[in-house]
Order: structure tokens, then sequence, then C-alpha cells
């Protein structure tokens, strides 16, 4: 093949990617570190890497793929040797008659070209694709393919079945038939979530057929290429069998829970059944006690990520005698976490502290842990009762759901007792409206409430692949952030990498929008003032809003503008949620 060989820096001017100067800037760079042009420009966060692939599609006469709009071809993929795409960096997108067509990011190592070439023993047609893209995808293709077929000789599960005296006994089936694929696709499944720490399995029918997704860190990815739509019976009947409900009902939703050993680990799994237009679909909640039981030993406060000043008024809230301290925020924004960490921090063995839950998820030390049971007629509101005639110090009740329970929470906390709970409000102004609707008395319920904090969770930058990265002055204005004030710091992404499975995300960390409670904002809430006032109030008292938090993770290069935007977003009068 021949070239024509102009100079990247050179196309890169051309296209007004990089001015004169920067390209100048770079080659001095590049002098030292020994790393090629693009290489350089994209880690002095000059250059995104699609513009690199671009020129260099430009200089060697090549097309240019944009890998985020491609499909590819399952059989394509199966058809050639496993390990070659990840051996020689390559994505193959089809078969022409002028050869293999496949995806590059390094057009000049001519030498492993030449090589992949004679191995496959056709030619082989190459075009140009930024090379974060191309490293995530091959991440996700090598995932799929372990699922489906890597299932180690030596790893079995093996199903737990629980009896009325509280042994295990491994049920009868003890996966008898390991040739059936279905038995080991479901097998490497839960297997593959649990290394890649999700904490839900989502298995969807569509028109391509059965999709697997993994929730991880709260957000839900691929975990392999949809599979053929006649697996979807057989996959459902499996999850129904281990879960022991009806294979023959199809059209009403079953909820249901298996246990698995794997090793010498219990590990604990919620099944819900649905019905779709295109069949069943199940969403399995994995609950690994014992990894839970690791991350919550020694959890403080500090290991959520809750900035300083918060922090510490937080920390002050939760040492007071008596009162209320109200958690808010939606589904799965560490809520709960937050408050077993309050919990941990205050333990002494003076005091007694009860706490009542639906479910009880993981143990604490030390601590009466009282699980609902509606079935059996105990509900929060019962065992609530039941609790404040036990004698406690402290009380935490998992949630307030209805009226009932918010006047016994009330009440017991103007009694003298320290209430932790939590409640679903969007912001802390939201959590307000929220027990006046109930019908609680206005001034009792704020003369007995310390402090409301709201929380989310933002995902944290992989530190494996945290590379830094640009925006334009629209990206930032979009976001209702000042270009002017945010420019001149470095912000950052993540590339994608195998320890986050090329989502670029790994781990997450809280944010907090603490509302402390003084007379004059008592007096007001009891006033009926508008919120827009009772805002500019709370933020005169020193309370930083859910967006204003997240911004400060993203210019502490925690986490990136994308995430914050996913989990929060711009208030008009100056609040956040």
């Amino acid at each position: 093949m021949s070239f024509e060989h102009r100079k990247i820096g050179e196309i890169l001017t051309e296209i007004g990617a990089l001015a004169p100067a920067e390209v100048r800037l770079v080659l001095d760079q590049q002098g030292q570190s020994g790393k090629r042009f693009g290489e350089t420009a994209v880690s002095r966060g000059l250059l995104a890497e699609e513009l690199v692939a671009q020129a260099l599609a430009q200089q060697f006469g090549l097309e240019y793929v944009d890998l985020d709009s491609v499909v590819l071809d399952p059989e394509l993929d199966e058809s050639l040797p496993a390990e070659l795409p990840i051996r020689y960096n390559f994505i193959p997108l089809q078969k022409t008659e002028d050869g293999l067509v496949i995806a590059v990011s390094d057009p000049t190592n001519v030498a492993e070209l030449d090589d992949l070439e004679m191995q496959l023993d056709m030619p082989l047609v190459c075009r140009v694709a930024a090379k974060g893209k191309l490293t995530a995808l091959l991440e996700r293709l090598q995932g799929s393919k372990q699922v489906l077929q890597e299932v180690s000789e030596d790893f079995k599960l093996q199903l737990v079945k629980e009896t009325d005296q509280g042994e295990e006994v491994l049920s009868i089936e003890k996966l008898t038939d390991d040739s059936s694929p279905i038995i080991r696709l479901i097998d490497s499944t839960l297997f593959d979530a649990l290394n890649k720490r999700a904490s839900d399995i989502h298995i969807e029918s569509n028109q391509d057929g059965v999709q697997i997704k993994y929730r991880v860190d709260g957000v839900l990815f691929r975990a392999t290429e949809p599979l053929d739509g006649r697996f979807q019976g057989p996959i459902i009947s499996r999850i129904k069998v281990m879960s022991e409900l009806d294979i023959s009902e199809r059209r009403i939703p079953q909820d249901g829970r298996f246990k698995v050993r794997m090793g010498d680990k219990s590990i604990d799994f919620r099944v819900s059944i649905m019905p779709s237009i295109h069949g069943e679909d199940a969403v399995i909640r994995i609950l690994d006690k014992e990894s839970i039981a690791k991350d919550l030993h020694g959890l403080t406060l500090d290991v959520l990520g809750i900035e300083g000043r918060e922090l510490t008024r937080f920390r002050r809230m939760i040492r007071e005698p008596y009162g209320m301290v109200l958690v808010t925020g939606p589904t799965g924004s560490g809520k709960t976490t937050t408050l077993y960490a309050a919990l941990s921090e205050i333990y002494n063995e003076q005091e007694k502290i009860i706490t009542i839950e639906d479910p009880v998820e993981y143990q604490l030390k030390g601590v009466v842990q009282v699980p609902v049971n509606e079935k059996k007629g105990l509900t929060f509101a019962r065992g609530l009762r039941s609790i404040l005639r036990h004698d406690p110090d402290k009380i935490m009740v998992g949630e307030i759901r209805d009226p009932e329970t918010a006047q016994i929470a009330v009440q017991s906390a103007l009694t003298g007792h320290l209430v932790f709970t939590t409640v679903h409000a969007n912001n802390v102004f939201d959590v307000l409206g929220r027990f006046l609707h109930m019908g609680i008395d206005a001034y009792n319920f704020v003369s007995c409430l310390n402090c409301v904090a709201a929380q989310r969770l933002v995902r944290k930058i992989c530190v494996h692949c945290k590379r830094p990265v640009t925006y334009d002055r629209q990206a930032f204005e979009e976001s209702g952030l000042d270009y002017e004030q945010i420019k001149d710091h470095t912000l950052y992404e993540g590339a994608g990498c195998r320890e986050c499975n090329g989502q670029g995300y790994h781990g997450r960390t809280a944010i907090l929008e603490l509302l402390d409670l003084d007379d004059d904002l008592r007096d007001m809430i009891i006033n009926k003032v508008p919120v827009s006032r009772l805002k500019e109030a709370a933020r005169a008292a020193g309370t930083v809003y859910l967006r204003e938090a997240a911004v400060e993770k993203m210019l502490n290069g925690v986490t990136t503008l994308e995430e914050i935007n996913r989990v929060t977003f711009a208030d008009k009068t100056g609040g956040g949620a």
C-alpha cells in the first residue's frame, strides 16, 4: 500500500481542529514524552479522539467510521477466532468482495495488519475509528462472548432451599443437566453479573430477540448482543423453576426468590416476572449480603464522599439528643446507607437503638432490627408503636409511607427520642409538603424536625482510564453553567477500559442538600411562606443545593458533566433537584 504522507499536524490545522501555535506546543510535548502526535494532543486536552481518527483517515486516504452508529454482524464476529480482535485491536465490520472490512485506531501499524491479513488469509479493508470507542466496543463484545461461552469447568452454582427450621438443604435438582445451554446461560449470566458488581439483571424481550442488561452503579448497560427470540420461553421458565413460581401462568406478574451458593458464599436473588407484548420479562435483584457486610464494615459518613462542610453540619444534627433527621431522595439514592452510616457513628453501649425496615437488607452490630411483615399484620405503624414500648433511645424508621406512621414518628421525636427516617421526595422543600399533606400539624412537625437531607448518588470517573476533556461554551450554557467561571478548570471523563467494563465510571459517591432548621425557617414554614423565599433563607443559612454539590464534584475531577446532568438539573430559583 502506498500512502501520501502528509503531516497530521498540517491536516488538523487545515480542518480547523488545532491552531498552528497549538501544533508547535504538541510537537514540543511529543519530543519530551515520546508519544505520538495524536495521543499527546488528546492527553493535553487539546483534541477529541474522534478528530485524531478523522485526521489519520485523511492522512492515509482511508474512510473514517463512527462506531456509535455501526450495527455489528454477530455471525461475522463468531466466524473469526475469538482472540484475534483483542490481540490485533480491531472490530470486524463486514465482508465484501474486496475482503474483510475492519475498524482500527492505528493504521500506521502496517506490520501487525500484514500479520493479521496472513492469519485470516483474506485481504483487509481498513477504516479508522476513535481509539476510546474501539476499546469500549471490544470490551463489550468480549464480555458477551464470555457470558455465552466461558463457563469455567469448576464453576458450579448450587441452588439452595431453606426449610422451616432455617437449615439450608440443597434442592434435589442440583443442576443435574449441566449440558443444557439455557442452564449454562443463566448460571454464567449470574456469575458474570456478580463479577461486574451488578445490582440487578434485566432480561427483556423485544423485536430483535432477548436482551440481557445489568444495572451497575445505578445505570443499565447491555451485557450481551441480543439472543435469538426462541430462547425467551426457556430462559423465563428456568428462572421460574429456580424461584419456585408457576411455569404455566404467563399472563400475570409473579414475584419470587432463590438462593445460590457459590463456593463458600450464599447469595440471595429476588425475582420479578412481568408479562409484556413480546412475552415475559424478568428482573433479578442481587442481594450479596456478605459483600455488603464487607462494604459496611467500618462504614462511616466519610466513606460516602459527602463534602466536608455538609458533613460537619450533618454530624452535628445526628448527635442531637432528640428530634427528627429526615433523608429524602428517589429509590436507589443511598438514603438507607446514609442512615446506617449515621447509626454506626453514633452507636454506643449506653443507648438502645431500634430500627424497623422493609426489608432488613443488612445487619448492624449492636442494633435491634425489626423486619416489616405486611402479611402477618406487622406494618410500620404497628411495629413503631411496639418499639416505643421497648424503651429505645434512638429509632430508625425505614420509610414513612402513610399518615399513621408519620404521626407516631413525629410524636416520638417530640417525646425525647431521636428518630431517623426516609421519605420519597425530590428535594428538601417537597418533604415539608409531603408531611403537611399527610395531615400532620405544621407546628408539631417543624418543632421536632432537626434537619432534612436530600441525597443523590453520582458515578465516579474510573481512575484507570481517566483523561482530560474539553467542552465548548454551548455545552456549559445548555447545562445552565457559567462558561467564563468554569473554562479554566480541567474537567475529566473516563475513556472506558476493562476495569469499568467500558463504561468510564467505577463506583458512586453521594451529594447532599442539607436544610438545617433554625427558628426563622420554622416560623416561615408555619406561616406558609412561598417556597422561593424559603429557598433564599435556606441559602443564607448555608444550604448548598444538589446541583451546586454536583458541579463541585465535577470541578474536583470526581465526575463528569454528562453525569451531573443525568442526576440533577438547574432550578430557576437557584436550587437544584
